[in-house]
């Protein structure tokens, strides 16, 4: 499913118009993004939950060469997803 596909279920499922559930869609996405940004955890009771998590700087290995060289520590987005949600997709 994609986005368009994704709005149109929205819409559909919510009787409300495609721009409106676009509209509602970007909001939502645009709020997590800020939070998790800023180091806040989003956490949606049942669905999920999104953080920022750090990783530790590491020697990798450059597949070509060979060569080992260094990862940098950096923080990435994380998902964990919630009890219903695991439970919906078994």
């Amino acid at each position: 499913m994609n986005r368009e596909e994704l709005i149109a279920e929205i819409s559909k499922s919510a009787k409300v118009t495609k721009k409106e559930a676009s509209e509602v869609l970007s909001a939502t996405i645009d709020a997590i993004q800020s939070a998790v940004k800023k180091g806040d955890k989003v956490t949606l009771v049942g669905f999920g939950t999104f953080e920022a998590r750090k990783r530790a700087a590491r020697i990798g290995r450059n597949p070509q060469t060979g060569k080992e060289l260094k990862i940098a520590a950096k923080t990435v987005p994380a998902f964990s997803a919630g009890k219903k949600f695991k439970e919906a997709v078994k």
